[in-house]
């Protein structure tokens, strides 16, 4: 068998209109990934509403609604191979409403890549999606600049310019590193300079977003962390009996390892060992992060456990909060948050409803500065760091322990209220 290629989450992000979808469904296209039939299909479907150059959006839009609105809503995700890397893109929508379902795919991917368009330069949602993707955990970061190909912008290496040195400004307030971040220019619609070079920018020296894209890391498997794996579903299967399902988020777990799931039904744990591991249909001897298992347990019954629940070594167990400090950002509620707030936390594979308890202070989103401490409320754009107790047993870790532990979102009613992360917390004590 050949060795599979590094995978990469891949989040394509920035603001509504600034040419994602078309990049991303370029990209799939020059890459072979989607086929000419398919491309001509939409080219018709395209002329046929009236949305004349919206072919590559609709490789990602799939969803009628969108076609018609011509607007990203839900999350898409394919995959196309490059040289070095097994990518799966996953399509940012752009637009405000649509902010919850960023917030979803940036909390899954190693990388991002921010379309900026050369004509509009840095726009509201640029900088949110900067702010966002940074207190979510992307990683890396490149940024193309898009439709160069525009009147006004006519492919000028000094736009090109301005507008790579406003988005450092912006990048760098978000708490990014703006050295690190490359940049490149584009134009996704007539296909200048994605796969092959371009003949419009004799400027540029640099590489085609293909190659830039290939200059991501790998991310690293985060082997050297404790054993956390959440459970996402419990089966009982004849012959074999309890298989938990689930991710493994960090360190390795081996057949043979004495294990504890928490909370468990009890709320103080349920301790066995690990018998088999299964992933594709295929026994294995261990799991790593990233790795989708099913295995089997000795000891550990079909009500024991259940989803939301964390497995790890019984030497070092997941952590299970009393409560919690975390770092937050209001992204949409519909009035204030104050003290004795209490909506569903979303993290890992738990919802559980907290409660906030204390607003600690508030902080500026951009650079992190305390603009105000014990605030009555905090409001949509806000930053806040903020202490919360989970009305039942949750797992989760602190950011700088266990980063992939830590993060979360926040619900309630059917929307995506606040993101965060956890800084502190108080164990409580397995009885």
């Amino acid at each position: 068998m050949a060795k599979e290629k590094v995978h990469i989450n891949l989040v394509f992000i920035g603001h509504v209109d600034h040419g994602k979808s078309t990049t991303v469904g370029r990209l799939l296209y020059d890459t072979g990934a989607v086929d000419e039939q398919t491309l001509r299909k939409l080219k018709e479907k395209a002329q046929e509403l009236g949305k004349v150059g919206f072919e590559f959006a609709y490789v990602m839009d799939n969803l009628k609604e969108e076609r018609e609105r011509g607007v990203t809503i839900d999350l898409s995700h394919k995959k196309f191979k490059t040289a070095k890397y097994d990518f799966t893109i996953i399509d940012a929508p752009g637009h405000k409403d649509f902010i919850k379902n960023m917030i979803t795919g940036a909390s899954q991917a190693d990388a991002a890549v921010l379309v900026v368009a050369a004509n509009d330069g840095v726009s509201a949602q640029t900088i949110e999606h900067l702010r966002l993707s940074k207190i979510l955990g992307v990683g890396q970061l490149m940024v193309a600049v898009n439709k160069m190909d525009m009147p006004g912008v006519d492919y000028k290496e000094a736009r090109f310019k301005q507008v790579c040195e406003d988005v450092k400004k912006t990048a760098a307030q978000s708490g990014w590193k703006p050295d690190l971040i490359r940049f490149v220019p584009i134009a996704s619609l007539p296909g200048q300079n994605i796969a092959k070079k371009s003949d419009k920018m004799p400027w540029w020296a640099g590489k085609t977003l293909l190659e830039e894209i290939d200059g991501f890391n790998a991310p690293e498997k985060p082997t050297n962390l404790p054993l956390r794996l959440p459970i996402q579903d419990v089966y009982n299967i004849t012959g074999i009996g309890v298989v938990p399902v689930g991710r493994v988020e960090t360190g390795v777990m081996k057949v043979g390892d004495k294990v504890i799931v928490v909370p468990g039904r009890e709320g103080k744990g349920v301790v066995g060992e690990c018998k088999t591991i299964e992933m594709h249909h295929e026994q294995q001897q261990t799991a790593e992060p990233g790795d989708n298992v099913g295995f089997s347990v000795k000891g550990i019954g079909k009500k024991d456990i259940a989803r939301g629940d964390v497995l790890g070594h019984v030497d070092n167990p997941p952590n299970v909060a009393s409560e919690f400090t975390a770092q937050i950002v209001i992204l949409n509620h519909p009035t204030v948050v104050t003290v004795g707030y209490t909506p569903v936390f979303h993290i890992h594979t738990a919802q559980v409803a907290c409660q906030i308890t204390e607003i600690v202070k508030k902080l500026n989103p951009a650079t992190g500065e305390v603009v105000a401490e014990h605030p009555d409320f905090v409001k949509n754009g806000d930053a806040a760091i903020v202490k919360i107790k989970p009305m039942q047993p949750l797992v989760i870790e602190k950011q700088a322990n266990i980063p992939q532990m830590s993060r979360f979102a926040v619900r309630d009613s059917g929307q995506t209220v606040a993101a965060g992360m956890c800084i502190d917390l108080v164990k409580k004590e397995l009885k």
